[in-house]
This record gives structure tokens, C-alpha cells and sequence, in this order.
């Protein structure tokens, strides 16, 4: 029974996800782009360690490239649901991905 209910938890939570339609960049606390994700194409924003090459595809974003030393915030992969949140802090760069049927408030 226990497993159950944590399946149908499961289900509700990853269907009931809403797609995002822009992506917020941030600097420590400020925003310094925003992006539109139904576009595809490649944006490059100043971090603390340098050049932070963002990705936009299919509707999601991803770090593409960035400086730091074991690269992580390029691992992290693709985003899309409104809500969601890649952290980069080394470079002290975080995406907010807002939109759907409501927005997020950072």
C-alpha cells in the first residue's frame, strides 16, 4: 500500500509539472537576461570566473560551457518546467525557468 500511494505521489508530481516559457539569468541577485525558450540558439553571460555559455533547446536551457574547475554547472544538463533552477556558484550565475500556467517568485 505504502508503495502505492508513493507511486501515485510520484505520477502526480511529474505530470502535473508546467512547462516554462522564459528563462531568468541571474547574477548574485540581479537579472541580467532573459531569455525566451521557444527560441533556440546559444547566450553567453559574465560570471565570476568568466564567460558562461547558456544553451536553449527544445523549449529547455542548460549550462553549455563555463569556467570553473571541475565544470558542474555543465553537468547539470537541461531544464524546462517553470519552477525549476540550475545553480552555478562558482560563477555566481543561477536560471530561474518561469511561465506555464503560473510564475515563480525568486
Amino acid at each position: 500500500i505504502l508503495i502505492g500511494i508513493m507511486v501515485i505521489i510520484f505520477m502526480v508530481i511529474r505530470f502535473s509539472s508546467k512547462k516554462g516559457n522564459v528563462a531568468e539569468v541571474f547574477y548574485e541577485d540581479e537579472v541580467i537576461l532573459k531569455i525566451d525558450l521557444s527560441k533556440d540558439g546559444e547566450y553567453t553571460v559574465n560570471g565570476l570566473l568568466g564567460d558562461v555559455v547558456l544553451e536553449v533547446k527544445n523549449n529547455k536551457i542548460r549550462v553549455k560551457s563555463e569556467n570553473s574547475d571541475k565544470h558542474i554547472c555543465s553537468k547539470e544538463g537541461y531544464i524546462g518546467d517553470s519552477g525549476k533552477s540550475l545553480i552555478c556558484l562558482p560563477n555566481k550565475i543561477s536560471i530561474t525557468v518561469c511561465g506555464g500556467n503560473y510564475d515563480v517568485v525568486s
